[in-house]
């Protein structure tokens, strides 16, 4: 099957474009020693006088061994949702293309499409929480430019199957985007590496969970380096502030520190799940790669509000398809999942 050039799905007007160029960019100044009298800042260093990096330089070197990637190859945003918005924004025309999701699945998704005025062709999960991958193929069309996959899934925990996902990427005449935002606790190995294989792919990641930095708020998107130049023509030329940066990077210095943490979260996941399972108005407890479980009780209203008396918030999922009186309980620390078992014993 032959597929549509790359060009052809990114939106004309994008591809016409020419992004946001600072006089820093124009003389490619790396250096701190240079005096500064292009950006109409505040001459007086406080530390947070000048803007931002806005290549990231230091960041992406870092990142870059990090995740096995090259530094071209990376793109921040404020936050992973920033990252997904740009992504729908380079190559969805506002009020003609579409976007395919696959539900239960996260939220954000379509609140990005219908920001952008996308219409949102919903493909439902199978009742294992598998895709349907030939429904999803079918209802493809010539407008459809975009599939987000979640894996692990938000909110159900699971992994997709590794032939489903390059199946779609195979035939899917558009953008894969696979969300990443939980594969840290999964004992599967991210698909970073089919980056450098399939044009059409786009993995997103966050610090926010298993690295622990969720206030600082930093995702990436990485993909091949001719769409990474797509999305930073149109990304705010200083969307990530100095402060976080500077914390960002003193965090990655204690990598082993993240590691340490994810192993006592999967460790206290296994517990959570014994104690859950040993409940009586447990109805089941669904298999989880992430850093949280999808938990079917008897009356989910009822448990959430016996639970927040005793000041323990859980999610509420049973809106979502396939989620009837389902709670979504992210794995604490063992002090807290401790008090949350006995809570759950009395209650």
């Amino acid at each position: 099957m032959n597929k549509r050039e790359l060009a052809d799905l990114v939106r004309l007007n994008i591809e016409k474009m020419n992004s946001y160029s600072s006089a820093r960019d124009q003389y490619n100044i790396k250096d701190t020693e240079s005096i500064y009298l292009d950006a109409n800042e505040s001459p007086f260093e406080n530390g947070v006088n000048r803007y931002p990096d806005n290549k990231h330089y230091e960041l992406k070197t870092v990142l870059s061994k990090i995740k096995n990637v090259q530094e071209s190859q990376i793109v921040f945003g404020n936050g992973m949702d920033e990252i997904l918005d740009l992504i729908v924004r380079v190559f969805c025309d506002p009020s003609l293309d579409q976007i395919i999701t696959l539900p239960p699945t996260y939220g954000m998704y379509n609140v990005i499409a219908s920001t952008n005025n996308v219409e949102n062709i919903e493909v439902p999960l199978n009742s294992d929480f598998s895709i349907n991958v030939q429904k999803v193929l079918s209802k493809a069309s010539e407008k459809t430019k975009i599939i987000f996959l979640c894996s692990p899934n938000n909110p159900t925990g699971n992994s997709f199957k590794y032939c489903d996902v390059l199946k779609l990427i195979n035939e899917f005449d558009g953008i894969i985007v696979l969300d990443e935002a939980y594969i840290d606790f999964s004992s599967n190995n991210s698909l970073t590496g089919l980056i450098n294989e399939h044009d059409n792919l786009i993995i997103t990641q966050t610090l926010s969970k298993a690295y622990g930095m969720a206030g600082l708020r930093l995702g990436m998107g990485l993909s091949n380096k001719k769409i990474i130049d797509y999305i930073n023509k149109i990304k705010p030329p200083y969307n990530i502030n100095s402060l976080s940066e500077k914390k960002v990077l003193s965090e990655l210095k204690n990598i082993q520190s993240v590691k340490k943490n994810i192993m006592i979260v999967l460790n206290e996941k296994l517990k959570l799940q014994t104690a859950l399972v040993n409940l009586c108005f447990v109805e089941k407890v669904f298999n989880s790669d992430a850093n949280f479980l999808l938990v079917k009780v008897d009356d989910v209203k009822l448990r959430c509000t016996q639970l927040l008396k005793n000041g323990i918030i859980v999610r509420d999922r049973s809106n979502d398809f396939l989620c009837e009186n389902c709670l979504r309980i992210t794995v604490g620390t063992p002090a807290q999942n401790r008090f949350l078992i006995k809570t759950l014993i009395t209650i």
